[in-house]
């Protein structure tokens, strides 16, 4: 027989972990592929993963008539120009905000 101080220090040892164990549950990813996707931008991600066999991983923003693309080697800055963004710039090394910043204004 336990004794029932001991009873009583298992039973909220139990019932700690169990609530421990539902809040240390990983949460689902939402999807956030877009319905479509135009065929450049599709031979593009292929490209960069390397047929999938690559995992990457970019940041992407915009400001203005800018397109900033961040990857592990640095910025590629774009700008928007008859209907399609075109490279104006690489940023070796450079993360997103500096790049942002960089072209903040112009």
């Amino acid at each position: 027989m336990i004794f029932p101080y001991l009873r009583n220090k298992l039973l909220i040892l139990l019932v700690c972990s169990f609530a421990l164990s539902l809040s240390a549950a990983p949460k689902k990813s939402a999807a956030i592929a877009p319905a479509e996707v135009e065929h450049p931008i599709a031979l593009f991600l292929s490209q960069i993963s390397n047929a999938g066999k690559r995992q990457v991983t970019f940041k992407a923003s915009a400001i203005g008539t800018r397109f900033f693309f961040e990857e592990a080697a640095g910025v590629t800055v774009y700008r928007f120009a008859n209907g399609k963004y075109v490279k104006e710039a690489f940023l070796s090394g450079a993360k997103l905000a500096a790049a942002m910043k960089r072209y903040a204004g112009r």
